[in-house]
């Protein structure tokens, strides 16, 4: 009898290694047929604009314009996990502001996705993006996301034009507090982890 396959690699409790609390379960290779369609789908769109903000920046990285090229470029660095996740929080929970970098290569974009109705499934829980400016004081943006909406955002940094060409800004993100309810999202990150 064939059993089909846990999509799964792992489950992680937040709360044991201080990212926040909830859990989160990265999808395993072959990953489903929806979710690995989406990230080649979006990382062909971002590529070009990965490479623009590279450019900006005066960095050395050229992102190739098919996620199978940067995917071989990861696994050459012994970044073979993949990295799509499912993201579950109950009231209480939250995450705590960080970036997801797993290793040497890393793509500039990754995509946030509301699965769950904001008000009639959750209440709280916004996505938060937190900018460290140089020699200024930190921005906070919020985004609500609705169910079906997307967000894409940067991994770590992003170009600013300054009056002397463009400098990079950190940036970190995270999950406010559920207040009630049940929160689904889905993560995107498309360089695999070491």
């Amino acid at each position: 009898m064939y059993e089909k396959p846990e999509p799964f690699r792992n489950r992680i409790d937040m709360a044991r290694h201080r990212f926040g609390k909830g859990e989160y379960k990265y999808f395993a290779y072959p990953l489903p047929d929806v979710v690995a369609l989406v990230r080649e789908a979006l990382y062909e769109g971002l590529a070009p604009i990965a490479n623009e903000w590279m450019s900006a920046l005066s960095l050395d990285a050229n992102y190739p314009g098919e996620l199978a090229a940067f995917l071989e470029r990861c696994h050459s660095y012994g970044q073979s996990r993949p990295t799509p996740l499912l993201l579950h929080y109950r009231a209480g929970d939250y995450n705590c502001l960080h970036q997801d970098l797993y290793g040497d290569v890393v793509f500039p974009f990754q995509v946030v996705f509301g699965l769950s109705k904001p008000e009639e499934e959750y209440t709280g829980g916004e996505l938060m993006i937190v900018e460290q400016q140089p020699r200024a004081q930190s921005i906070g943006r919020v985004i609500r996301l609705h169910q079906g909406e997307a967000a894409v955002i940067t991994t770590r940094y992003r170009p600013v034009k300054g009056s002397r060409g463009f400098y990079r800004t950190n940036i970190r993100h995270g999950v406010s507090t559920v207040l009630t309810g049940e929160r689904y999202t889905m993560g995107v990150i498309f360089h695999d982890a070491a």
